[in-house]
C-alpha cells in the first residue's frame, strides 16, 4: 500500500506531473493507495502543469476507486 498526502499543495512542473502520472499507472489496479489531498478535482489543473496532466493522473485513482469526503474543520 501507498499513501501519498497532501496531492495538488504543491505546483508541478511538466516532468514531475509526467512522474506523478507513471506512479499511479504503475499501480493502476495492481496495488493499493490511498491519496489524501484538500485541493478540489476542478482546481488541479492549475497544479498540475496544465487540465489534460490534471486528468490523467485523477483519472486512475478515481476509476473503481473509493472517494471519501470529509467535510469540517482540518
Amino acid at each position: 500500500m501507498l499513501l501519498i498526502d497532501e496531492v495538488g499543495s504543491r505546483s508541478l512542473d511538466a516532468r514531475s506531473a509526467g512522474l506523478r502520472y507513471q506512479g499511479f499507472n504503475r499501480r493502476y489496479q495492481r496495488a493499493s493507495t490511498i491519496v489524501t489531498t484538500n485541493v478540489p478535482f476542478k482546481d488541479w489543473g492549475e497544479r498540475f502543469h496544465n487540465s489534460a496532466a490534471a486528468s490523467a493522473i485523477a483519472d486512475h485513482p478515481v476509476h473503481q476507486g473509493l472517494l471519501v469526503r470529509i467535510i469540517g474543520k482540518s
